[in-house]
């Protein structure tokens, strides 16, 4: 799966597309916002990692995000960071295997164990995304 991702996204960044997708991104985005690229995307990084498996976040969004943040002089590095602090809501989704694991052990119904955790998960990715701002890593 990883192989296939990895593929897509080289045969559309070889063609320019991802370029392309970038510029698209930067016409919409108004300029003021456009400095706050790191911070949106990891306060978007929450609810995607949560409804999308990884590969397809960061091997089919994170790199359009990347090619955005190019465009307005933003480092890969930085956007790759701020995109992870999401991931501590992305180990609740329904999406990870291990989490049905996890509940069917603990006998817990798994919209009950969402509940309880989601909560302590969102606060987690905001101490992360207040520790990144104030260590300056994104």
């Amino acid at each position: 799966m990883i192989f296939g991702a990895g593929v897509f996204t080289g045969i559309l960044d070889g063609t320019g597309i991802m370029q392309a997708m970038g510029s698209s991104i930067i016409a919409i985005v108004p300029e003021q916002l456009g400095s706050n690229l790191t911070i949106i995307t990891a306060v978007l990084s929450v609810p995607l990692t949560f409804f999308l498996n990884n590969d397809a976040y960061y091997f089919g969004i994170l790199p359009i995000i990347i090619s955005t943040g190019e465009h307005l002089h933003i480092s890969a590095a930085e956007l790759s960071r701020a995109s992870l602090v999401g991931q501590a809501s992305h180990l609740l989704s329904p999406l990870v295997p291990s989490t049905y694991l996890l509940v069917a052990l603990a006998g817990v119904e798994f919209g009950d164990h969402l509940k309880f955790t989601l909560k302590w998960a969102i606060g987690s990715c905001l101490v992360m995304l207040l520790a990144a701002l104030l260590f300056g890593v994104i």
